[in-house]
């Protein structure tokens, strides 16, 4: 029942209401005595007359009662009429409906207030989990990688020269609050076999404003303009950035979009050239965040390649915020076959050292054996929640379940977001922007994210 929201603490409307009644009362105050009381008792009269005419007795409670039904007619009036004025200025101002503008409110008078998250990461992953997290709060931040050399994005950077834009694009559409046309719009490819092929729409958008504006930060914060993005989007460094890796058998690998396709295991990945820029907002951003969250995605080819930033990993170490790891479900094949989930926490601690993880999330879910067998032919397999080898690492675990039921095995935007919310209101890492009913009522708001 969205009518309810309506009455959500904080909205700024229920003052206006009781303002609205204080006036009503004021001005019957004001015409009884206008009239000395004259009618007021000419009506009291009356009703004792018709009570004696209907039962031959004097009910001196039949008063009390007759003001009662009169006060709640009034109300109801009232109410109903109060209703058709904000219908009549609603079907004006929002077609969609009064769902749709207690929505806006909410989003406005809430989640504006709720607490700064920054995201770091890359993939599928980051664009699943900022679904759900934008139904959470507005001030969220991507920090986005920038090592994609594969696809559409490889080929824009390879003839343009800017950073790849595939992993941007995905970010901005999982936090738009916009037409479903606009969003498929900008995660429409094109066909054919021309120069146009394979190309997302998004992709060239960025790409295309990129030129215009001639910043990449500043496309990104005029297309969030355009998408009606709730939070920011942010490159983890404005300069492309070769991945390498080497491998345990000394053999070195170059390409974000070869790492994986090798089939060798990895030793260690860097990037090139080292001494790359970080974006000072992504900087400022985790410094100011209350939690900085670390996946999920590819351990190797996105969450890494961001920490190996220069100044990445130094302010997520100095922040005051909680910092959350959210582990696979499953291994990658290419990438960290047979991993358990201390493995992924090691091999984050050994490229950029401790203190940048303070919780690791695990799923605890059951899988479908039918998924699993799918999965194995591919190579991939759950992953392993080995509590006690990450606590050894100086890292504490938090367990949920939080995979979705389709014919997929991947992280649900919904169970992920509330799983978080429930860390940091168990925390209590925000900021005194958010009262701990202003959590409540933001987890209660979460709900299932369009796909």
């Amino acid at each position: 029942m969205h009518y309810l929201k309506w009455l959500y603490p904080g909205m700024k409307l229920k003052r206006w209401l009781l303002l609205f009644s204080v006036g009503v009362i004021a001005v019957s105050f004001g015409l009884a005595i206008i009239f000395n009381y004259k009618y007021i008792g000419l009506v009291e009269e009356s009703i004792f007359r018709l009570m004696y005419r209907a039962t031959g007795k004097y009910y001196y409670a039949v008063t009390t009662i007759a003001g009662i039904a009169i006060s709640a007619l009034g109300l109801a009036v009232m109410t109903f009429a109060t209703s058709r004025i904000i219908h009549s200025v609603i079907s004006v101002l929002v077609p969609s409906g009064s769902e749709r503008l207690v929505e806006i409110i909410f989003q406005k008078r809430k989640l504006n207030r709720g607490p700064a998250v920054v995201v770091v990461g890359g993939g599928t992953g980051l664009s699943v989990l900022l679904r759900g997290i934008k139904n959470v709060t507005s001030n969220a931040t991507a920090i986005v990688t920038v090592a994609d050399d594969g696809g559409s994005s490889g080929r824009i950077r390879e003839d343009l020269g800017i950073i790849p834009p595939g992993d941007l694009r995905n970010c901005l559409v999982a936090l738009a609050d916009t037409e479903p046309l606009m969003e498929k719009l900008f995660q429409h490819r094109f066909g054919g076999a021309g120069a146009l092929s394979g190309h997302s729409f998004g992709n060239l958008y960025i790409a295309a404003m990129a030129e215009v504006l001639g910043d990449v930060e500043l496309a990104l914060k005029e297309s969030s303009k355009v998408l009606a993005v709730r939070g920011r989007v942010l490159p983890s460094s404005t300069e492309a950035i070769m991945l390498v890796a080497e491998m345990e058998d000394g053999s070195i690998i170059e390409g974000e979009s070869h790492i994986s396709e090798a089939g060798k295991a990895i030793k260690r990945v860097a990037i090139r050239p080292e001494a790359v820029l970080p974006v000072n907002s992504a900087l400022e951003a985790i410094r100011d965040a209350d939690v900085c969250i670390l996946g999920p995605g590819s351990l190797y080819t996105s969450v890494l390649p961001n920490l190996l930033v220069p100044g990445v990993a130094d302010a997520l170490r100095q922040t005051q915020a909680v910092k959350i790891y959210i582990c696979n479900v499953m291994t990658q094949p290419g990438e960290t076959d047979g991993y358990a989930a201390s493995q992924h926490v090691k091999a984050i601690i050994d490229h950029v050292g401790s203190g940048v993880i303070d919780y690791v999330l695990l799923n605890t879910q059951d899988i479908a054996p039918q998924l699993l067998d799918v999965y194995a032919r591919q190579g991939a397999f759950p992953v392993k929640a080995d509590i006690e080898a990450v606590e050894a690492l100086g890292v504490k675990v938090s367990k949920a379940n939080l995979i979705s039921e389709t014919n997929l095995v991947r992280h649900d935007p919904l169970k992920l977001s509330r799983a978080i919310m429930a860390m940091v209101y168990k925390l209590k890492v925000c900021s005194d922007r958010m009262r701990l009913l202003d959590y409540y009522l933001i987890a209660e708001h979460i709900k299932e994210p369009k796909d």
